[in-house]
């Protein structure tokens, strides 16, 4: 059987992305194929797949540990390489790039949140990622607080412009423009 065949199948039956790596590894015994299998059932695009499997392959997938499937499928599941791209609308792109001005005029965002962040977009879940960074203060030392929450106050007018927005991102619009203000008065 073909095994992104068999992927498709395990994701039907509601297995976990990691849960259906986890079969299809310990079934094989070949690690890569395994993953790469998973990838194509869930519809990841081959090249973009390959990008994915590279970044990780030396640590996770070169040289498993016996029964490791799990923990391994978990580790890959965690670090996105399942997870499934969504196409940006051309506002979405546009609240993308007032995102990725915020965090680099934050002045020291940690791995784990830049992360997160970048899984964010790459699934198209922009209000988590716009809420997460308007509950992060910027360092005023390294970071550019006005910068940031401008960044943030387009971003948050955008969102807050499409059809049905979540309630969420007008109340942290309010507290990024009050911000904002506050970043701007002169000392």
């Amino acid at each position: 059987m073909n095994l992104a065949t068999l992927a498709q199948h395990a994701l039907s039956r509601s297995h976990t992305p990691a849960e259906t790596y986890a079969l299809i590894a310990r079934r094989t015994g070949r690690p890569l194929p395994s993953a790469r299998a998973v990838c194509l059932a869930l519809t990841i695009p081959l090249a973009e797949t390959t990008r994915r499997l590279n970044d990780c392959h030396d640590a996770l997938l070169a040289d498993p540990r016996p029964d490791s499937e799990t923990d391994t499928g978990e580790v890959l599941e965690a670090l996105g390489v399942f997870d499934i791209p969504k196409s940006l609308t051309d506002t979405e792109l546009a609240v993308v790039e007032h995102l990725l001005t915020a965090v680099d005029a934050h002045g020291s965002l940690r791995p784990g949140h830049r992360h997160g962040l970048q899984r964010w977009f790459t699934t198209g879940n922009l209000t988590t990622a716009y809420l997460s960074l308007a509950a992060t203060r910027p360092l005023p030392r390294t970071g550019d607080p006005t910068r940031y929450w401008a960044s943030l106050v387009s971003a948050g007018e955008l969102l807050a412009a499409t059809p049905a927005p979540d309630t969420r991102i007008k109340y942290a619009l309010v507290r990024c423009r009050d911000r904002a203000a506050g970043a701007t008065r002169p000392a």
